[in-house]
Order: structure tokens, then sequence, then C-alpha cells
């Protein structure tokens, strides 16, 4: 019969297995295997993927009993439902790398912050910073803060950050025009694909910092200082 050979085919394959099959039952909320499976036909994938077909599944558990692995319900709204001949330990690893690798792809939101007021050296050494940003997936805020009479230069502003985004066309591309929003102009980036990524302010992947970046008080401070005393000498 199609069972006694599938049995003796799996435990050709698996003779070590023989035996160490325990009721584990237990395992992850609304996940079934073995005697919690409640359909009475089951369509049972082999440990190599194989698809083995629909039977009983009484059968199908006896099948993975008798090569000391399990049998999981891995898609129970199929119509039968869809079990796998697995060792229930390499299964929880595997969907537990699946989460891990979903959690790593997973697109982060960055902030790269520009000044009107800035010179060439520092200008540059944001765009490096915030084409890493992108060449590694995540999607960047550039932000523009005015400051005191600065405001009487909103052009100047959206310059600045249209400059920044053509800069940084090899890594992405904008969401949407720059936004003036109060007293700061802003602008999302997102990633092009990864395989239209290119370069230009670092020389290599191993170069690019993907550290978060907040300037320092003390940066700070002296640039809203340089300003004021502007403002006073031109007053």
């Amino acid at each position: 019969m199609l069972v006694d050979y599938l049995k003796l085919s799996l435990m050709a394959k698996y003779p070590n297995s023989r035996g160490r099959f325990q009721n584990r039952n237990r395992g992850p909320k609304g996940l079934r295997r073995n005697d919690r499976i409640r359909a009475s036909e089951v369509r049972v994938i082999g440990p190599e993927g194989t698809n083995l077909g629909v039977m009983n599944s009484k059968k199908a558990l006896d099948l993975a009993r008798n090569v000391g692995l399990d049998l999981i319900e891995i898609s129970p709204a199929a119509r039968p439902p869809v079990c796998r001949i697995l060792d229930f330990g390499k299964f929880l690893y595997e969907e537990s790398k699946k989460q891990k690798d979903t959690k790593q792809h997973t697109t982060k939101m960055k902030e790269v912050k520009f000044r009107v007021r800035i010179d060439h050296h520092d200008f540059e050494t944001k765009l490096r910073r915030a084409e890493g940003f992108l060449y590694n997936g995540n999607k960047v805020k550039l932000t523009l803060q005015f400051r005191g009479r600065e405001m009487e230069h909103k052009d100047l502003g959206v310059d600045r950050i249209n400059a920044a985004r053509d800069e940084l066309l090899g890594v992405g591309s904008a969401d949407m025009d720059a936004r003036l929003v109060g007293r700061q102009v802003t602008m999302v980036l997102s990633p092009l694909p990864e395989s239209k990524r290119l370069l230009k302010f670092n020389q290599s992947k191993e170069d690019i910092d993907d550290t978060d970046y907040f300037e320092s008080d003390e940066s700070e401070k002296n640039a809203e200082s340089g300003i004021k005393n502007s403002e006073l000498s031109n007053s």
C-alpha cells in the first residue's frame, strides 16, 4: 500500500530518528501538531518538501511517528489542511530565523539635519551619512531648521534641501517635494532597489557609518550664537 511504501521510505531516510518520537503537542498558541490536529484528512508534505498527497490524519501521524518526527499543521485554513512531517525543534528554528530576517530588512527612518549656513565640507559630511543610510535600505528624512531672520529667505532652505536630494540620486528618490512646515523644511527619501544603488560620497560599503547622528549641544549653541551676532551686526 502507498502508506506502507511512504513509511518505509521515510524510515530509510531517517534511520536514527526511529523511537525518538514523543508526545510533543505543546507549542506556540494556535499551532496544532500530532494528536491535536483535528482534521480527518490532511495534505502531507514530507521532510524533504515532497508532496505526499492527501491522506487520513491518523495515517499521516503514523508516518511521522515511525521516523521520530512531528506532524505539524502549517496551513490550517487550506482545504484540506496542509501538514508537514518535520522535527518540531527544527521547525521553530526555521520560523525564528525567518522572523529575524524580516526584522533585519524592516525599513527604518533616519534623519539628517542641515542648516541654511553650512560650509561645503559639512554639507558633504551630512550627504555621506545620508547616503550610507539609504544604501543600507533605510528611509531618510532631510530636515532644515530656520533660525532667527533666516525665515526671511525660505527659498534658500528649500534650495539647500533640493540640492541634497540631487546629490543623493544614486541611492534614493524623494517621496514628495520639499515641504515647509513652521520653521522647518523637510523631505523624505526612499532607498532605490538594492541593485541600483551607487555610492558617491562613500568609497565602499565598509566606509559607511550607519549610526544615528545628533549634533552636539556645543555646535548648536555656536551656530545659534553666530546667527545672533550676524543679526546684531546687520541691525
